[in-house]
């Protein structure tokens, strides 16, 4: 039995026990349905492999002997696994299109007695259904953007908001990037398609009636694209802005950037490329404070001789409609509850 669905929020809100991912490793670790588990009835080596057969000897042998994996896996899945389920279990199944393999272990699972379906055109039907919502539909949702200087504790307002009832989408912490040069986060960034993925679940638990507050962005995170429904979205939006103290800043970025700042070579590496666009001078003095173990002090310049020129440059290109600027004397625990507090109740008249 194929289960077919017409609609992205249809899918992610399936309704089955569990979703059962029988791709390969290396399919399901690029992207998957939201809470799929991974049951590969080829793992990567055995899908390479009858692969080639098919191309390069002939397609009878390449399906004799994917079946014969196939059954073999799917039983070891069965033994193991999912030996605990009892007969009432509904098991949703996908392999990449909807063809022999969820077909395969989809029938195995039936002639047990459980209730399993597969997705009609499995996970080509569920990434045309993200394409669409997020490349090709407008977004029914309202975004109000938050911006402010480099250092202004943008991200740690955002966990602080949502526990006040303001909706939030934390785009750099599902890209994994906080969104600057020296923005890379260990673990590295996802895939493109999850980071996707992660947005089009993150947008679907939204109530469009009330606006959503994301960071201001560059239409690119680290490596990562915003998709066009989101990009349009937030260009039409109007901001709320956040303003500290130069001290105030450095002394956040000192301690949200302890990794990179920890490591001086790595960080003269990623510093190296400004060299052409803020002069060697400058440069040359970040390294000095690198190698003097003078954090505060560099992170105080990278903002006022780097990322505040760049913010500012960037205002100017896009002029945003301000709805409110919010002060505040400092960034700690305390300074970001209060201003937190004060964003949320402005939030709850706000008029886009």
């Amino acid at each position: 039995m194929t289960r077919a669905f017409s609609s992205l929020s249809d899918m992610l809100n399936h309704g089955f026990d569990t979703v059962i991912d029988v791709r390969s490793p290396a399919e399901f670790a690029e992207d998957h349905v939201p809470g799929a588990i991974s049951l590969p009835v080829l793992d990567n080596e055995e899908r390479a492999r009858v692969g080639t057969i098919y191309k390069q000897e002939s397609p009878f042998l390449a399906r004799k002997l994917g079946a014969a994996l196939v059954f073999r896996n799917a039983a070891a899945h069965i033994e193991g696994p999912l030996a605990h389920h009892e007969g009432g279990w509904r098991p949703l199944v996908y392999c990449w299109r909807g063809g022999q393999r969820s077909g395969s272990f989809g029938w195995m699972l039936q002639q047990i007695g459980w209730r399993a379906e597969v997705v009609e055109g499995g996970y080509k039907t569920y990434r045309r259904l993200v394409t669409k919502a997020l490349y090709r539909d407008p977004l029914p949702h309202r975004f109000v953007q938050l911006g402010g200087y480099t250092g202004t504790a943008k991200t740690a307002l955002l966990p602080r908001l949502a526990a006040r009832g303001v909706q939030v989408i934390d785009l750099e912490g599902l890209a994994r990037h906080r969104g600057s040069l020296l923005g890379d986060m260990p673990g590295g960034q996802p895939s493109q398609k999850w980071f996707e993925t992660c947005l089009a679940q993150e947008l679907s638990r939204l109530d469009p009636e009330r606006p959503v507050l994301v960071e201001a962005e560059s239409s690119k995170i680290g490596q990562i694209l915003l998709p066009p429904s989101l990009w349009e979205g937030m260009k039409q939006a109007p901001w709320i802005e956040v303003a500290a103290p130069l001290e105030a800043r450095a002394v956040y970025l000192d301690e949200a950037y302890d990794d990179i700042l920890s490591d001086g070579a790595r960080l003269k590496a990623q510093l190296a490329p400004l060299r052409y666009h803020r002069g060697h001078a400058l440069i040359d003095q970040w390294e000095a404070l690198i190698d003097a173990g003078e954090r505060l002090a560099l992170c105080r310049s990278l903002a006022a001789d780097h990322y505040d020129p760049a913010y500012e440059k960037s205002m100017s290109a896009m002029t945003p409609r301000v709805l409110q600027r919010f002060e505040t004397p400092k960034l700690d625990a305390a300074g970001l509850d209060a201003l937190a507090d004060r964003i949320a109740d402005a939030f709850q008249t706000i008029e886009i």
